[in-house]
């Protein structure tokens, strides 16, 4: 009976309080939180209520253009004919394998090997796999704890593999790199996101970045919660990278209260294809030093670089010839090996170089590492081959060179055709792809054809895309997803479709341009 009586008393008590209030307020919450405890379905994930930095960042890379390719492509397949190409040329992302590009032979084999161990032990291996492969796949094997490629290994990578790739430095830039220096990732994307959560700590925290940049960059701020701090490329000298403007944007930028904590520097450039000069990179680095940044420098394109008077020069390589020590540069150099000649994007392998920090940012960096427990160890096999690939001597040297030469020979000529191709166009100016896999040539588009994208609320470059892509199945990615002067379109392409069908991406292209400027003529 008292029970009774209380929960009486608790709903009349309830009712007065309700009735205390108007109609409007017994349904106002004065937060999210109250919300959800009065409305359980409030509670639901929505675009509303997920993290705005996820809505913030965007990777044009795989963005609309993308999608509706994939929607075309899938038409192609269900009805045959039903548009006026019969297939979809991804110009869109850098993904070599998946436009013909065939894996290099040498590391394909070394990796059978230690995936599948027992082939060692039979006797035709040694009449299938070339002997060295053999040799590395045992040599690999004796590093790894219990030969066990299936299993998690320490979380900066396989000590062995990083001594291999510290050798593989070292040969590269005549100056000694220590192993525990490397972190293994895989890919060089997640070694960016980390470095991002280590810099960035608020929204008033700036990373210098170039535009137009990789969208990685912009993407990892973004979901980091940081500023990006542009500074532009000048397109009337090939992309050059100016310390004027540099110190420019970063005065600017303190000058907003912006903390600028570190530079980023893609060399050879994405999308822009430059290779920095060897002066310059020298007064990046003092730059650097003078206004106590972090470089960080996305080396990933180093081994694709297309002309005779330029070569890559890495930044610790730079910085060590200028007589600055292991501890006076933050340095943080990133390599990958879905690019290059060997372009394994799907392997998903890469490492990070970290130098110039002290033994307590350090151990910090490793605990972030730790977090996603290890790279896979395939990625991890695969950088080690990069960077210390068959020598002179070897069994699988003259055929390694002959498959790594052949592929970067066809490159430099493929990006030469489609860049002829693009100087060709009225109305568009591309530069000299001096390295990398793409060129980003820009677009003078009319008065009528920038008013009819805005009518269907696109950026000009995206309408241009988005036509090219109807008319041709060619996908490229608008300019505007990489940054660009304000008032500038442009486009970016890869140059990796295979070279045969160069000619008909070049008939097509030609054939869409010269109706998309006659349509939209002034």
């Amino acid at each position: 009976m008292r029970r009774f009586a209380t929960e009486r008393a608790k709903r009349l008590l309830f009712g007065s309080l309700l009735a205390s209030r108007s109609p409007l307020s017994a349904f106002h919450c004065s937060s999210p939180a109250a919300a959800a405890a009065m409305d359980p379905a409030a509670g639901v994930l929505t675009v509303d209520t997920i993290n705005p930095k996820v809505l913030k960042c965007e990777y044009a890379v795989r963005g609309e253009i993308v999608s509706h390719a994939q929607r075309l492509q899938q038409e192609l397949q269900n009805k045959p004919g039903s548009h006026p190409f019969d297939e979809i040329l991804y110009c869109n992302i850098g993904n070599p394998q998946s436009l013909g590009q065939q894996p290099v032979t040498f590391f394909r084999e070394v990796l059978a090997l230690c995936d599948h161990p027992s082939l060692l032990d039979k006797s035709e291996t040694h009449a299938l796999f070339s002997a060295d492969a053999i040799a590395r796949a045992w040599q690999i094997l004796d590093v790894i704890p219990g030969r066990a490629t299936g299993a998690y290994s320490h979380s900066q990578g396989i000590k062995g593999l990083r001594d291999a790739i510290a050798a593989g430095i070292a040969d590269r830039d005549g100056f000694p790199a220590n192993p525990d220096d490397i972190f293994l990732t895989d890919g060089a994307s997640p070694a960016v996101h980390m470095m991002m959560q280590l810099l960035i700590r608020y929204e008033k925290d700036g990373i210098l970045c170039p535009i137009p940049q990789y969208p990685l960059y912009s993407a990892s701020i973004a979901l980091h919660g940081g500023s990006l701090v542009p500074y532009y490329l000048d397109e009337s000298t090939g992309w050059g990278l100016e310390i004027s403007e540099l110190k420019k944007q970063l005065e600017d930028a303190r000058s907003k209260g912006i903390t600028v904590r570190a530079l980023v520097v893609i060399n050879p450039g994405n999308p822009t294809g430059q290779v920095l000069a060897e002066e310059n990179q020298r007064e990046i680095v003092n730059f650097c030093k003078n206004e106590g940044l972090v470089l960080l420098a996305d080396e990933v394109y180093q081994e694709n670089i297309y002309v005779d008077d330029k070569k890559f020069n890495s930044f610790k390589k730079i910085t060590r010839s200028m007589g600055y020590g292991d501890d006076e540069i933050p340095l943080v150099s990133f390599q990958s090996v879905s690019k290059g000649y060997y372009g394994e994007c799907g392997k998903r392998g890469g490492y990070m170089e970290v130098t110039g920090f002290n033994a307590e940012v350090r151990e910090q960096i490793y605990k972030v590492a730790s977090v996603n427990l290890c790279s896979n160890i395939s990625g991890q096999i695969l950088a080690s081959l990069v960077m210390n690939p068959p020598k002179v001597g070897d069994e699988s040297y003259e055929s390694f060179n002959a498959e790594k030469n052949g592929i970067l020979l066809s490159l430099a000529r493929r990006a030469k055709a489609l860049e002829d191709a693009f100087n060709s166009l009225e109305g568009v100016s591309c530069n000299k792809a001096e390295g990398a896999m793409y060129l980003f040539p820009r677009l003078r588009l009319s008065q009528k054809a920038i008013t009819a994208a805005k009518a269907v609320n696109a950026a000009p470059d995206a309408f241009y895309a988005r036509r090219l892509l109807d008319a041709t199945g060619i996908v490229v990615v608008p300019g505007s997803g990489f940054g660009q002067v304000p008032g500038t379109w442009h486009v970016r392409c890869t140059i990796l479709p295979q070279e045969d069908k160069i000619p008909a991406i070049i008939s097509r292209l030609k054939a869409f341009h010269e109706a998309f400027m006659e349509e939209f003529r002034d």
